[in-house]
């Protein structure tokens, strides 16, 4: 389907409030039309590109974050709705990835699944008592990490936190974390 110029810029303003994580090369795919002329699109509607709107998400969304600061969180955090979901993305770099094989290390997505399942909790202090683990397939260097955490189980202070890390749509990890909110309260006691 051909657009006119007006009418396709209207449509990548909706695309891009609804998901601003597409990258121009899909979104050229989508319009039929070269990466070229969806930046030149992007830069008449004063939309900044990926890394830019993806930071902008990842900005509003660490605001939220109550039991952890921003450096401590693993991953790139781009969705969190407390007590009940987040999302997280990390890019496998070479230093993650084991020299001969290419394999990520398994502390990394434990790690990156870890903060996730903390962060979701609406508690200043949380840590993890009990973590059920489950590595499904490797995943390599270069690869993304798609981590989904979702609150499953709240009583008192205590939360049940499933959290599912897939790349190229395939699970990867799957872990059950049971973490603890802390009352400071008592702590002093």
């Amino acid at each position: 389907m051909a657009y006119d110029p007006k009418q396709r810029r209207e449509q990548l303003k909706e695309i891009l409030t609804i998901n601003p994580f597409l990258p121009d090369r899909r979104l050229a795919r989508h319009f039929d039309v070269s990466v070229q002329t969806v930046r030149l699109d992007r830069l008449a509607l004063g939309i900044p590109g990926q890394r830019t709107r993806t930071k902008e998400v990842a900005e509003r969304v660490y605001e939220k974050v109550r039991a952890m600061g921003q450096l401590e969180v693993v991953g790139e955090l781009i969705d969190l709705e407390l007590g009940k979901s987040a999302i997280s993305i990390m890019e496998v770099t070479p230093e993650m990835a084991f020299q001969r094989t290419g394999i990520t290390r398994s502390q990394y997505i434990f790690a990156q699944a870890d903060s996730l399942a903390i962060c979701v909790i609406d508690a200043e202090n949380v840590v993890t008592g009990i973590a059920n683990l489950k590595f499904k397939r490797q995943a390599g260097v270069g690869e993304k990490l798609i981590a989904k955490a979702q609150v499953i189980r709240e009583k008192g202070s205590k939360s049940v936190v499933l959290v599912e890390t897939r790349s190229r749509g395939e699970l990867v990890f799957r872990g059950k974390f049971l973490v603890f909110a802390l009352d400071e309260r008592r702590d002093q006691d």
